[in-house]
C-alpha cells in the first residue's frame, strides 16, 4: 500500500508541478516561501484535483469529433471512437465504484454504435457519479483488499491509481484520434 500510495502522491506532484509551470506567479508570491500543513486524505484529494481537467478534457474531446467520425479507428486492430467512448463510460463507473466503495448504478446501456449525443450523454453521467463519489470519498479505506481485475486482490488504493491513469489514457487516445482527424483536441487549442 505505501509503494502504490507513493506513487499517486508523487504523480499528483508532478501533476501540480506541470501546473505550477504553465501558470506565471506574481513578484509577491515568489517573495514569499509558502507553507502549506499536510493534506488530508491526499489521495482522495489528488483524484479530485486531478477530476476536473481529465472530465473537461475528455468530453470536450469527445463534443470535439464529428458525429460521422465515432466509427473512425487508426488501424484495424484498434478500437473506433464510438467504442472508445463506452469503454470510458464503463471504465469510469467501475474504478470510482471501486476506489469509493460504492455501488455503481446500473445505466442503461450503450452501444458503440450508437448516436453521438446519447454516447456524449453517457460519458457525462459516468463522469457524474465519479463526482458523487469522489466528492464524498476519504482514504479510510484504501488499504483493504479488493477483487480489481480477476481472482486477484488489491489494495482498494490500486483502483484510485488506475482510474488517474485511465484519465489520461483515455485522453490520450482521444486526442491522438481527433488529431489523425485533422482536429485538434482541447488541451491543444489556444487559450481564450
Amino acid at each position: 500500500m505505501k509503494h502504490g500510495l507513493l506513487a499517486l502522491l508523487l504523480a499528483s506532484a508532478c501533476v501540480a508541478s506541470g501546473q505550477a509551470q504553465t501558470a506565471t506567479p506574481s513578484s509577491s508570491a515568489m517573495a514569499a516561501p509558502q507553507t502549506s500543513a499536510p493534506v488530508k486524505d491526499p489521495v482522495s484529494a489528488s483524484l479530485r484535483i486531478m477530476l476536473p481537467r481529465s472530465q473537461n478534457n475528455i468530453l470536450g474531446a469527445i463534443q470535439s469529433m464529428p458525429a460521422d467520425k465515432f466509427s473512425f479507428k487508426p488501424t484495424a486492430d484498434q478500437m473506433t471512437f464510438g467504442h472508445l467512448v463506452t469503454h470510458i463510460a464503463d471504465t469510469n463507473y467501475f474504478l470510482c465504484s471501486k476506489a469509493t466503495d460504492v455501488p455503481a448504478p446500473k445505466p442503461e446501456e450503450v452501444k458503440d454504435t450508437d448516436s453521438k449525443d446519447k454516447l456524449l450523454a453517457a460519458a457525462k453521467a459516468s463522469f457524474d457519479f465519479c463526482n458523487d463519489v469522489l466528492s464524498k470519498m476519504d482514504d479510510s479505506k484504501l488499504g483493504d483488499s479488493i477483487q480489481l481485475f480477476g481472482p486477484k486482490q488489491f489494495p482498494r488504493a490500486m483502483a484510485a491509481l488506475y482510474l488517474a491513469n485511465t484519465w489520461a489514457d483515455h485522453y490520450a487516445e482521444a486526442a491522438q484520434d481527433l488529431r489523425l482527424n485533422g482536429i485538434l483536441p482541447p488541451s491543444a487549442q489556444p487559450k481564450k
